[in-house]
């Protein structure tokens, strides 16, 4: 696993996102943008970008059959995951894990398995993973802060089980609400592929400012 770093590298606070090639372009823009929503540029923080050379395989969770082109989901999560906990050692630091799309869905499970993670910052998620609304209600998550966010344009899709995401996606924030949870649900305009890098910086600066109390635009963001 290749990692990119950014920011402060001295930073209390971690940020790591799991990402792949096609995201790399746009990780200096992100970053730029976490600074500016988060808290005005006062949060210090350093940046750490995992990539991933199977995106479908890396971050599932478990097998399943394709629903999108023809590749399969090969559910390596597990091994990334450990991969991922091996930038996570330092007893001193806050460490929140965030990512887009499928890596968005491995950055929720990943909070089910183990709770290093502070928050979890899961943009436009791939909630309409078979299977995985099931064992979110059969688990408990170990992280008190979960952001989520979704394209009003995502469930429009012609792909029957993409086009679950939206209830998929509100269920979850009810449930976890339920469940004491501290989690919101963002609705950005667009579909799918409409500026991740910004919808990703959004939900890392949110996660951070509810953990710290951070004063936000006049108002105190708890």
């Amino acid at each position: 696993m290749t990692t990119y770093e950014y920011g402060n590298p001295e930073a209390d606070v971690v940020l790591i996102q799991l990402t792949g090639e096609h995201e790399l372009a746009v990780l200096e823009n992100e970053v730029k943008e976490i600074r500016k929503r988060a808290s005005s540029g006062e949060l210090d923080f350093r940046f750490i970008a995992a990539k991933v050379e199977n995106w479908n395989d890396e971050l599932s969770p478990w097998k399943a059959p394709a629903v999108f082109k023809n590749e399969d989901f090969g559910g390596g999560a597990a091994e990334t995951l450990e991969k991922i906990l091996a930038l996570c050692t330092d007893p001193g630091k806050t460490y929140y894990i965030g990512g887009y799309s499928l890596a968005g869905l491995f950055a929720l499970w990943a909070a089910y398995q183990t709770d290093r993670f502070s928050g979890v910052a899961a943009a436009s998620p791939s909630v309409w993973f078979p299977g995985f609304s099931a064992y979110m209600r059969e688990h408990r998550m170990k992280t008190g802060t979960v952001y989520l966010s979704l394209g009003d344009r995502e469930e429009k899709t012609r792909n029957p089980v993409m086009a679950q995401v939206g209830a998929c996606i509100r269920d979850a924030c009810s449930w976890m609400s339920e469940q004491g949870i501290n989690c919101t649900l963002e609705w950005n305009q667009g579909n799918h592929f409409q500026e991740p890098d910004v919808r990703t910086a959004k939900a890392f600066a949110w996660v951070m400012e509810k953990r710290t109390g951070k004063v936000v635009k006049g108002r105190l963001r708890r």
